[in-house]
């Protein structure tokens, strides 16, 4: 029998330590958590994650990059399987509220990590590739809109990121505040920010 691969085996590990850690993560953010809570709250003991994570910082990149990495992928479906341009907005939006539902801790993680990228310089390169990922991902939504409405987008991606994700951000906000309205009201925004995100279609080319 072959015998597993000591790199394979190590990245591993990593990941069944980072899954462990996040939720402590996103619970206690960035400042609060340190490597002996994150081990104190997870089947690992702390010299085994201090063992394969250099330190607090590079614990927190590596979860938010594999979070975000599998995060970025639950929308590939609203696009693939979208026939409409309304049909793809409405799932999209749908997908926007379920990861809220389902992991608002983590994304709050996101966005302390990106908000203490401004002070802490080691940071940037991460959360700047974590963007660029979640901006392909925008991108990749609004060119399949587009394209189902027969038109082309008519900002970068970087702006359609930038107006989805003020939205979003407020309304996870909204939602761990426990306001009853802010899924909702994330929905409606999604409906009318993607129409802003293309050119008008010509006459008899909009397919909704």
């Amino acid at each position: 029998m072959a015998r597993a691969n000591p790199v394979d085996k190590h990245d591993a590990r990593r990941r069944a330590l980072a899954d462990s850690a996040l939720r402590t993560l996103g619970e206690l953010g960035y400042a609060r958590a340190s490597l002996r809570e994150i081990a104190n709250n997870s089947p690992f003991s702390h010299g085994v994650v201090h063992y394969y994570f250099a330190d607090k910082l590079d614990l927190i990149v590596y979860c938010v990059r594999q979070y975000k990495a599998v995060c970025v992928t639950r929308y590939d479906g609203a696009v693939a399987d979208a026939t409409t341009a309304d049909g793809l907005v409405a799932a999209f939006a749908d997908r926007l509220c379920e990861t809220i539902v389902d992991d608002a801790p983590m994304h709050r993680l996101w966005y302390d990590l990106r908000a203490q990228s401004m002070f802490e310089e080691s940071l940037r390169e991460a959360v700047e590739q974590i963007d660029r990922t979640l901006e392909d991902m925008v991108g990749r939504v609004v060119a399949r809109y587009a394209e189902l409405a027969g038109t082309e987008p008519s900002l970068p991606a970087h702006t359609a990121y930038g107006m989805l994700d003020g939205v979003f951000q407020q309304a996870l906000l909204g939602h761990l505040s426990g306001e009853p309205a802010a899924l909702d009201t994330l929905r409606a925004e999604v409906h009318q920010i993607m129409p802003l995100l293309v050119r008008a279609g010509r006459p008899g080319l909009v397919r909704v």
